[in-house]
């Protein structure tokens, strides 16, 4: 390998670009229209467009990715997490270019990703599982049927893919319907593929997982692992490694079977393996991923071993370069920070960052996307960065990143940092004799209040481009700029074009109005014109950040129904109607 594609955005695209210098490769970044100017593009070697915006005509497009590895030289692809990276027909189809695929094996992804199959294999490799359908279903009534036999609460997931994307957890019949018609969308939506399947449910159970290394050689190790229970909507939002409050038989059967299941499977390169645990130490394979995951920086951190550096290694043919399972030195915490605001219930919030501050210190590591003047889409995922913050023991880690969260600057759109400040400080997080917090329990139990932000961008200023033809040496090309620079420079920079730049778009309403509280899709509406709601009942759904969000009513009273349709796009501040 001598140059790399990463076919991704955002930190995880800076941070294979790093270990591509490291490594002294070459790295070649891609990048839709509302990503011209962001720092991934900044900090590749080579940085070639994908002129489109929504996720399907860009980073998700394999022809055009491949046309850029042409174009480019490259001779290897890194698909870092999400989008691609889980896509076996994208791996088939960069070996089948003579490129070198930064991954497990088109055949591996295709079992393992298939969550249906992955039980498959991990029943052979003696992994504990608990009841799930053996194959997708394709209705309701299926899920109901499932519930029926093995009982309530239930989760409906999307087969393909991961990331808490597509899962919808039903606890009553009547919710059946709606909730497998929004998992197959989510599904759709991240992945291409809408297949879902069902699983029972276990109630406040902790979210753990292993992350595995394996080469081509016959070599497997667990590099260590992972706690990830404290979560939203199936998103993880803090992880921690070492896992905390297990017992060493836990800790045992974890390693073994992952390592297993990834055997049984002939996998190769980095992958993680998940399992839920129940309150009364029951263990269940959940499954796995097949990529790098988001927090793979605290095992880095707390083991001393560069994953990406490693998954180099694997993809060249090289062997792992340890063969035994490493001891965990120190305690590490990620805390991922998300343009979204947890006081309105994690709505998104893209727009432009007019201040990101990283602090600093002992055991700090900050791994960006974005820096100040960045611009979020609401195209993509609200990841913007994570802190990683590591210790000798967990208390000081913990000390460490009540001090970090508290440094730490984001102006411009809202952040999870007020909610990250809270449960550094909150019992159930910081008890050092049992683990208090599990999967959901930030919608059970978190019942502190948080300020709102004051920052959800009303649009996305500086988002939109214009491509402009110079002329270099007699030879025309052409440059993309930002819309209003260009409107500033055919103005002087004066008058109009500098008011409209600096707009903050506000809209007036009344007591009666519905106002949407952030950009987005509208998905469907929930209530008809002329419907009695409650205070709190859900009047439509939204999408934004590739996931759905319940607009509620702000009283009760008589809906009149605006007139968008849906697919729509929806500004924050747009009037979805009104209550009298």
């Amino acid at each position: 390998m001598k140059k790399v594609l990463i076919a991704n955005r955002g930190e995880i695209a800076v941070r294979i670009a790093r270990a591509c210098a490291d490594a002294s490769l070459v790295s070649v970044a891609i990048y839709s229209d509302p990503d011209a100017d962001s720092l991934h593009v900044r900090r590749s070697d080579e940085a070639y467009a994908l002129n489109g915006a929504a996720s399907a005509d860009t980073y998700l497009n394999i022809p055009k990715i491949l046309g850029i590895a042409a174009r480019s030289g490259a001779d290897a692809v890194h698909p870092g997490y999400g989008f691609l990276a889980e896509n076996a027909d994208f791996a088939q189809a960069v070996i089948e270019a003579g490129l070198t695929w930064i991954g497990p094996s088109p055949e591996a992804i295709r079992v393992l990703g298939n969550k249906v199959t992955a039980r498959e294999i991990a029943v052979r490799a003696g992994a504990p599982l608990v009841p799930g359908t053996d194959g997708p279903v394709d209705s309701g009534a299926e899920v109901r049927a499932f519930a029926e036999e093995f009982g309530m609460p239930v989760a409906i997931k999307a087969a393909f893919g991961g990331g808490g994307r597509g899962i919808k957890v039903v606890r009553n019949f009547e919710e059946i319907d709606d909730a497998f018609a929004s998992a197959v969308r989510e599904a759709t939506m991240a992945f291409g593929r809408g297949e879902c399947y069902v699983e029972r449910f276990l109630d406040k159970p902790r979210h753990v997982e292993a992350q595995v290394l394996a080469d081509t050689h016959g070599n497997a190790v667990v590099v260590g692992t992972r706690d990830c229970s404290l979560q939203r909507r199936n998103q993880k939002l803090v992880e921690e490694a070492p896992a905390p409050f297990l017992s060493d038989e836990q800790r045992a059967s974890i390693h073994a079977s992952a390592k297993a299941i990834c055997l049984e499977a002939g996998y190769h390169g980095a992958g993680t393996v998940e399992y839920l645990v129940a309150p009364d130490g029951l263990i269940s394979f959940l499954e796995v991923n097949t990529r790098l995951q988001v927090e793979h920086p605290i095992t880095e951190e707390t083991t001393g071993v560069d994953l990406v550096a490693e998954q180099f290694r694997i993809a060249s043919g090289q062997p792992i370069s340890f063969t035994q399972d490493p001891e965990p030195t120190g305690h590490s915490f990620e805390f991922r920070i998300n343009a979204e605001d947890p006081a309105r219930g994690f709505l998104p919030g893209p727009g432009r960052i007019t201040g990101f501050e990283a602090p600093t210190g002992s055991g700090i590591r900050v791994d960006s996307g974005v820096r100040t003047n960045s611009v979020i889409p609401s195209h993509y995922d609200s990841l913007m960065a994570k802190l990683i913050v590591t210790g000798a023991t967990r208390a000081q880690a913990l000390r460490r990143a009540k001090v970090a969260l508290d440094e730490m600057v984001i102006t411009g759109v809202p952040s999870v940092l007020p909610f990250h400040r809270a449960v550094v400080r909150n019992a159930d997080f910081t008890n050092d004799q049992a683990y208090g917090v599990y999967t959901t329990w930030i919608e059970s139990e978190f019942a502190q209040e948080l300020a709102s932000s004051p920052e959800i961008a009303a649009a996305q200023p500086g988002s939109t481009r214009e491509t402009l033809t110079i002329e270099i040496e007699g030879k025309a090309m052409n440059i993309g700029l930002p819309a209003s620079l260009v409107d500033s420079i055919r103005h002087g920079g004066t008058g109009a074009a500098r008011e409209a730049a600096a707009e903050n778009i506000a809209v007036a309403t009344d007591a009666a109005t519905l106002a949407a509280p952030m950009n987005g899709n509208l998905v469907k509406w929930v209530l008809e014109d002329g419907a009695a709601v409650a205070e709190g009942d859900t009047v439509a759904v939204l999408e934004a950040m590739k996931m759905e969000s319940n607009i509620a009513a702000h009283r009760s009273g008589t809906f009149t129904r605006g007139a968008q349709a849906p697919g729509v796009a929806i500004a924050r501040g747009d009037v979805l109607g009104s209550i009298a």
